[in-house]
């Protein structure tokens, strides 16, 4: 579907306007300590309410508890202090596509959980899941550019000050913004590092201000509470919010129809977490299994790995493309018959249903190709990288492998 980029005009924000001090809201408890201590006396702290803004960027799978938390003690909070609140979002996966300003008001009412286009959207419609190799490109696709876009519109490179939430603990996080940042006119600022408040006496603070324990802040499906070591407590929120698991257990068997390697975790998928034997495990797994149950579809899958013309390893290639649509049990017993009538084995999960067949499978060394067809929820769309055909025929000298779908 075609989207119309949107380039909003900042409610209430003209161009002489002199706000020069902006606060970003992560929703989790480093930033909302420092959010929550600074407003009991915003002028000690070096704030000037009238010139700041405070910055949230929906991304579309925050958990529901730290959603209530913001409605129950934030948002009152913003609105006593009459602070400027300005919530933001994707309108799709490219640049081009814009953002939407869900609200901007000094009298914020409620919490947008999402926009018009958020990650899930993204990772759903191309069967994937978030990487735990390299930078975090998730945080920085669905908050980082959008932030970037609107500061780059409100400021127009005049001078402002960017207030993060990094706790004590995260002292390489400064000099990683530092290095990173290429905003006209912007100086960051980490007011918790300065204080020397870590991650438990943000939460210490929390709990004695409002009485409730705060909770970390993240995707629903997010990759890296192994890295982080909080897995336990991640397993945990899922048993709480079985429906939730379902629906991640769903992204996770799809991207992993279409890619065996698609792991949440590296070496592990979040299935294997989960004991039928035990009831609330057993919640869980109910709830992916009715995630399960709707219109399945047959995908053929090609990807090349390519190297650059000094030897390097290029971004893999892909090309999706889906050929049949119907149950998953049916579209199985299809792909069965015509791999068998080929002399080629196909790999069927009779639990939950996927079924995959290989008709090229990537060697050991780049440059290679590999072409599966795999059935798997009917999510994904079509999507073939520019020049994929042409590369696709160059590596393989014009003999592409393929199974005729008859």
């Amino acid at each position: 579907m075609h989207r119309t980029a949107y380039t909003p005009s900042l409610p209430g924000l003209l161009a002489y306007e002199d706000l020069d001090t902006v606060i970003n809201w992560g929703l989790g408890a480093d930033s909302t300590a420092y959010l929550a201590r600074m407003l009991t006396a915003p002028a000690t702290y070096g704030i000037d309410l009238d010139r700041t803004a405070v910055l949230y960027m929906a991304t579309g799978s925050e958990w529901p508890e730290t959603r209530l938390l913001v409605d129950e003690f934030m948002l009152p909070l913003l609105r006593e202090h009459g602070v400027r609140f300005v919530q933001l979002a994707r309108n799709g996966h490219l640049k081009r596509d814009g953002f939407t300003v869900l609200d901007d008001s000094r009298r914020p009412e409620r919490l947008f959980d999402r926009g018009p286009w958020t990650l899930w959207d993204d990772l759903e419609s191309v069967g994937t899941v978030p990487q735990q190799a390299g930078t975090r490109k998730c945080s920085l696709w669905a908050k980082g550019d959008v932030g970037d876009w609107w500061l780059a519109q409100a400021f127009g490179g005049r001078p402002f000050r960017q207030i993060m939430g990094f706790n004590a603990d995260e002292e390489g996080r400064r000099f990683g913004d530092q290095a990173a940042s290429k905003i006209p006119g912007r100086t960051g600022e980490f007011p918790l590092i300065d204080w020397g408040w870590n991650r438990q006496q943000c939460e210490s603070y929390l709990q004695q201000r409002f009485g409730v324990h705060w909770p970390k802040s993240y995707c629903t499906f997010c990759c890296f509470p192994v890295s982080m070591g909080s897995l336990p407590n991640h397993l945990e929120r899922m048993r709480a919010n079985p429906d939730i698991a379902g629906e991640v257990l769903r992204l996770e068997y799809t991207a992993m129809s279409l890619n065996p390697h698609a792991k949440l975790y590296g070496r592990r998928t979040l299935l294997e977490f989960f004991d039928r034997s035990r009831s609330r495990d057993r919640a869980c797994l109910e709830a992916f299994e009715r995630e399960l149950d709707m219109p399945w579809a047959l995908y053929q899958v090609r990807r090349l790995f390519l190297l650059s013309e000094d030897g390097r390893r290029r971004p893999v290639m892909r090309s999706t493309e889906r050929v049949d649509l119907g149950r998953p049990e049916q579209l199985a017993q299809r792909l069965t018959s015509i791999s068998n009538r080929h002399g080629i084995d196909v790999e069927h999960d009779p639990l939950y249903g996927r079924a995959r067949s290989w008709v090229r499978r990537r060697a050991q060394d780049w440059p290679m190709a590999e072409e599966l067809f795999a059935t798997a929820p009917a999510r994904v769309i079509d999507k073939q990288d520019d020049s994929f055909e042409e590369a696709w025929e160059a590596l393989l000298h014009g003999r592409p492998a393929q199974l005729p779908l008859s």
